[in-house]
Parts: structure tokens; C-alpha cells; sequence
């Protein structure tokens, strides 16, 4: 089934973390759709202006290097595009860097947060008539938020939630954050939270991009403790398709979950990628399932997530599109395409040019 999407043609939106992986997806979507596009994003280890590439030249691309937490820089980015929507996904996201360092995840996803929607309440205030009316603010966020499930059930907007990693924590806190400014003081937001992603462009810091550069690599494939945990996996291009539903046919006020109805153990991912690998980059040593190792699980492992997306469904007709062996065999298929750009993210050499990148732009 292909969902119907609603026409952005000439949209003004705003977009934060646009060159992280979900955000350039959503902007190279929202350009090619007939959108003008500010992308806004600090540039930390996960942001790369090659990802966004394909539509730096375009003339209703721009692209400004600034922090959400900086108050000053949000104002006089709003004041100066006046987008007639915000897609707000700029975070630190990783569980384990998180773990390592929670403070710079307090910092970007809540205190961030909380300046930009600081910055948005005011530049609202100052539209009137349709402007205002037809004015979006879009908080993406994760289903982590909700803690984990047993082995049967499913997360929807009810649940309560309950973060066990300082990830979650500060993205729940975010959540909380965008849901005030929605009930104390009017601003039109919208809250999405999503399963997990996968696709193009995604950091090798991540499990199915690790599995597929390890895999490539020769090097042992990690799956933490026994592989049992279960992920809900969404394609990067479904989400971006979900977060368009959201914001031309959603409710201000509301939260609607994003799934990918594909469900497997990170053992059953793995091998999934492995069998991929297998067809796509055969290896004279062997299948690359043998490189498999078990390694000490994460502290705090949420054992099952899995998310129900009949709200979202009903509000605007979106469905998942991909089929999940299908889009692993593609995601693999990329990186064999770029391995160049996924060698330099393991090496941190990513992005060393990126601030020439500036991109065209009204």
C-alpha cells in the first residue's frame, strides 16, 4: 500500500538536525516535495552535510550552522525564514554514549529543546490570521520514552512513560516539555514518537549499520548478551512519509506513534543482514553469520519494544511500505555503494569540509 501524502509545494519549514540521519531524509523528501527548507543543525560527530548533498544547490535549500540551545541563534533564524512549520529532531541519540555521559543529553534534548520551543512560542505570537492558524510545530521523539514490554503487547499514546536509560530519560523530559507548551501556552505541536529506523545514511554507531560494516570488515559482529531483545524496525523513508501525515493532518495537542510492523530480535536482525551480506558481498571465509560474537548486554536493556500506529493510521491513512527483508538487503546494498562515507563516520573523520556546505537557498 502507498500512502497519499499531503502537498507541502511552497511550505516554509524549518527543520532541525537536518543532517543527522532522519532529518536529511526529511529534507531531502520535503525539497524534492516543493518545500523551502531551512536546515538548522550544530554538526556534532552524527552531522554531516553529505547527506544532504543532493539538494545543497537547489534554490529553496538553505543551510545555517547553529546550536538549539543557542536562544539568540533560534530567534534570528525564525525571525529571518518564517517557516509555517518546525520539524524539530535535533537530539544526542545514541543509549551507550548516553550511559557514558548523560549531561550532554540533559543538555541538547531537554535544555535544547526547551529553547526552541521558547523561540518558537515567541516568533508564534507575533503571526496573526492564517499565519497563525496554519503554523506547526512537529516534536520528533522515540518509543523508548515508554520503557520496555513483556513479550506481548504493544506501546500506544496511554502508555505511560517510563525511560530506563538517560536517553530516554531526556527525550521523555523533551516530550513533557513540548506537550506544556502545548497546554499552557497555545503553541501548536504535534509529538511523534517513533520505533526504531533504519536505512541510508544512518551512523555506523548504530546496530544494523554496525552489523553491515562488521560484516564488510571481516571483524566479529556484537550482539548484546543472548540477542533475545526485540525491536520494532522502521524504514527512514516510511517515518519521513509518517511525520508529513503528521503535520498536514494531525491534531495540535496530540502524540502519535510510528511503527514499522516488523518485529524481530536483534539476533534475528542480525542474521537478517548476514543473509544479505551473504548475496550482496560473498566472503571466501565463510557466511558472515560465523562472525557473530556475544558480548555483555547493556546496562538497563530493554528487553521487547513494539509500537501500535492505529492513531496515526486513522488521522491520516499511513501504513509502512517496506518490507523488512527487502529494505535490509537495500541498506546493505548502500553501503556497499558508500563505503567511503561509513569508514570515514568509524573513523570520525566525517565531515571535515562540511561547513563550506552551505548549500543555495531563499
Amino acid at each position: 500500500m502507498t500512502t497519499s501524502l499531503p502537498e507541502v509545494v511552497g511550505q516554509r519549514v524549518l527543520v532541525t538536525g537536518g543532517a543527522g540521519f532522519i532529518g536529511s531524509a526529511l529534507v531531502r523528501y520535503l525539497v524534492g516535495a516543493g518545500a523551502v527548507v531551512l536546515n538548522i543543525d550544530a554538526l556534532t560527530y552524527a552531522g554531516d552535510l553529505s547527506t544532504v548533498a543532493s539538494v545543497a544547490d537547489h534554490p529553496d535549500y538553505s543551510f545555517r550552522q547553529d546550536d538549539i540551545r543557542d536562544a539568540a541563534a533560534m530567534a534570528d533564524a525564525l525571525a529571518d525564514f518564517r517557516p509555517t512549520l518546525i520539524f524539530h529532531l535535533a537530539a544526542e541519540s545514541h543509549v551507550d554514549r548516553s550511559i557514558d555521559g548523560p549531561a550532554a543529553f540533559i543538555d541538547t534534548n531537554v535544555v535544547g529543546t526547551t529553547t526552541l520551543l521558547d523561540a518558537a512560542l515567541g516568533y508564534w505570537k507575533t503571526l496573526s490570521g492564517a499565519e497563525r492558524d496554519a503554523f506547526r510545530f512537529v516534536h520528533v521523539s522515540t518509543d523508548e520514552v515508554y520503557g520496555a514490554l513483556g513479550a506481548e503487547g504493544y506501546f500506544t499514546e496511554a502508555s505511560p512513560h517510563l525511560p530506563n536509560s538517560p536517553y530516554a530519560a531526556s527525550k521523555s523530559a523533551a516530550d513533557g516539555l513540548a506537550r506544556a507548551w502545548n497546554r499552557t501556552y497555545g503553541l501548536p505541536v504535534l509529538i511523534s514518537n517513533c520505533s526504531n529506523n533504519y536505512g541510508p545514511w544512518q551512523h555506523p554507531e548504530k546496530l544494523i549499520p554496525t552489523v553491515i560494516a562488521a560484516g564488510l570488515s571481516g571483524r566479529p559482529i556484537p550482539v548484546y548478551g543472548d540477542g533475545s531483545n526485540v525491536r520494532d524496525w522502521l524504514h527512514v523513508d516510511d517515518h519521513v512519509k509518517a511525520l508529513i501525515g503528521i503535520a498536514c493532518q494531525g491534531q495540535p495537542g496530540e502524540t502519535y506513534l510510528i511503527g514499522g510492523d516488523a518485529e524481530r530480535s536483534n539476533l534475528e536482525t542480525v542474521h537478517s543482514i548476514c543473509r544479505a551480506l551473504d548475496r550482496l558481498a560473498p566472503d571466501a571465509g565463510g557466511d558472515h553469520a560465523r562472525l557473530i560474537s556475544h558480548v555483555t548486554d547493556r546496562p538497563g536493556h530493554d528487553f521487547r519494544y513494539a509500537v501500535d500506529h492505529a492513531r496515526l493510521t486513522a488521522a491520516t491513512g499511513w501504513q509502512p511500505e517496506h518490507d523488512f527483508d527487502e529494505g535490509i538487503a537495500a541498506t546493505v546494498g548502500w553501503y556497499l555503494d558508500n563505503r567511503d562515507w561509513w569508514q570515514s563516520a568509524e573513523s570520525g573523520r566525517l565531515g571535515l569540509d562540511r561547513t563550506a556546505q552551505t548549500g543555495g537557498g531563499r
